[in-house]
């Protein structure tokens, strides 16, 4: 039987192990023999799973470490490992079963030494200015007086005391604070909270959305300040839709927040001061515009009235605007009746000239010369023919001397209708229309007197009235106007 089965091999006593069983032991060892570790490395590729946990690997010229952060780690690391990046990351060595491999699972990884934090910072801040984050065009103007500041800053330290006592040394406003860490891990996802909930408030609700954003930090290192240089904070700050002014350590510091800000501010106390204007000076400047817009009224008017004496001293007077015109009056006044005479005598003498033709002497010689001509013409005719010639020519005749009865009779009435407004026109501007209205002329030696003076020197006076006249001297001789004297022999018109 013992043939059968066969002797025992060396070593067959030594305990057998599933590979589950052995990978668990291997895990065990190594996490009890390394516990918590440091490792300094080059980091290579970085894969951010689906999940949300995020590999990567610490490498130097001979020896890959595969790495490993929980999602829940992710969220707290300090520094996000980027490809070429040196960094010291701290965590537990274990054991990765399904690969046969061992791992470290990392909960902090910093930049190892500063001139690679300022490598990356340069890194990063070409592939935003790439991007446009930087851009100049996408900066929004500060309000000039804002009703509400909203301040970003730690509620502890000297910034904001800095701030407040300074906006209020200025110009008192409203400020909301929202606290937040300004270092360490939790410094960057607070600040990127808090710019995003002032952005989030509703304009005129409960709680007033700022008009002006301020994010403060004092100095420090710039792994004091890393905070501000992670890429979602600078993201943040460039999609505010309030403006923002950064103010992120001394003057000398510089942060990626600082190009996405809409104003930077070298220091906290600056930044209030950019805030807002001092408001005595304000008070002043208005007070001094006010009156300059008093001076410039009052010199605008004094100009314009000196302007306004200049050009009136050019005008003429309104007596003299009326002088020549009265003049002119006066002058056609006395010549219209002549020309009314003259005017009478050259339409009756026209109308003579005009008659002259339409005597019955002149029609009858007419008649006699068609009739010499027609006898003339009737030795050449037919009877039939001669006829109608005569009756032809006698229609002429009887047509035409219709036509110059016509005529002269329009002539006529039209000449007629044209005296007659004439007279009545001579009649309305005649001085006798005046005298009805109770008026007189005062003659002496057949010249008007118009004078106290001419009368007292005159022997008599003869006054005229609408009916009549008297002559004032040793008697008053009461005489009738004629009818002839009212107006010129015209003559006869007809």
């Amino acid at each position: 039987m013992s043939d059968l089965i066969g002797s025992p091999s060396l070593g067959e006593n030594s305990p057998e192990f599933s590979v589950s069983e052995i990978s668990g032991l291997l895990k065990r060892t190594i996490e009890s023999a390394f516990g918590r570790v440091r490792i300094r490395g080059e980091v290579g590729r970085v894969m951010l799973a689906r999940s949300g946990h995020l590999y990567f690997d610490v490498k130097d010229d001979r020896s890959v470490v595969a790495a490993v952060s929980w999602k829940g780690q992710v969220s707290r690391l300090s520094t996000v490992p980027e490809e070429g990046m040196e960094v010291i990351v701290s965590g537990k060595l274990t054991t990765f079963g399904s690969q046969s491999k061992y791992q470290i699972n990392v909960d902090d990884v910093t930049v190892a030494g500063e001139g690679a934090l300022m490598a990356m910072l340069e890194k990063r801040k070409k592939q935003l200015a790439a991007e446009g984050l930087f851009s100049e065009k996408f900066k929004k103007p500060l309000p000039f007086l804002p009703e509400v500041i909203g301040v970003v800053t730690s509620p502890s330290g000297a910034v904001i005391r800095d701030i407040l006592h300074r906006l209020r040394d200025r110009f008192p406003r409203k400020v909301l604070i929202w606290p937040v860490a300004v270092q360490g891990s939790q410094s960057a996802p607070e600040v990127i909270r808090a710019i995003k909930g002032f952005n989030s408030l509703t304009p005129g609700g409960r709680m007033p959305r700022p008009d002006l954003l301020i994010v403060a930090r004092g100095g420090g290192s710039i792994e004091d300040l890393w905070g501000f240089n992670e890429e979602g904070v600078a993201r943040a700050a460039a999609a505010s839709i309030i403006p923002l002014i950064s103010a992120v350590g001394h003057e000398t510091d510089t942060t990626l927040i600082d190009f996405a800000s809409d104003k930077r501010a070298p220091t906290p106390t600056a930044a209030a001061e950019l805030a807002v204007p001092v408001r005595l000076e304000l008070m002043a400047w208005v007070d001094e515009q006010g009156a300059r817009l008093s001076r410039s009224a009052g010199n605008a008017v004094t100009l314009r009235r000196q302007r306004l004496r200049d050009l009136s001293r050019a005008l003429p007077r309104s007596e003299g605007l009326l002088q020549n015109p009265r003049q002119r009056l006066d002058s056609t006044i006395d010549r219209l009746p002549r020309a009314l005479q003259v005017g009478v005598q050259q339409r009756k003498t026209r109308l003579s000239e005009i008659s002259g033709s339409l005597r019955p002497s002149v029609l009858r010689r007419a008649i006699e010369i068609q009739r010499e001509a027609l006898g003339r013409r009737t030795d050449k005719l037919s009877p039939l023919s001669l006829t109608r010639e005569i009756h032809q020519q006698q229609a002429r005749v009887a047509e035409l001397s219709c036509r110059m009865t016509d005529a002269c009779v329009r002539r006529t009435s039209n000449q007629k209708d044209r005296l007659a407004a004439l007279d009545r026109m001579n009649q309305t501007l005649s001085y006798r229309a005046t005298l009805k209205r109770g008026y007189a002329v005062v003659r002496a030696d057949d010249m008007v007197v118009t004078t106290a003076t001419a009368a007292k020197k005159a022997v008599t006076l003869e006054v005229e009235f609408s009916d009549g006249c008297l002559t004032l001297g040793e008697e008053i001789v009461p005489r009738k106007l004629s009818k002839t004297s009212d107006k010129p022999d015209q003559g006869s018109k007809f």
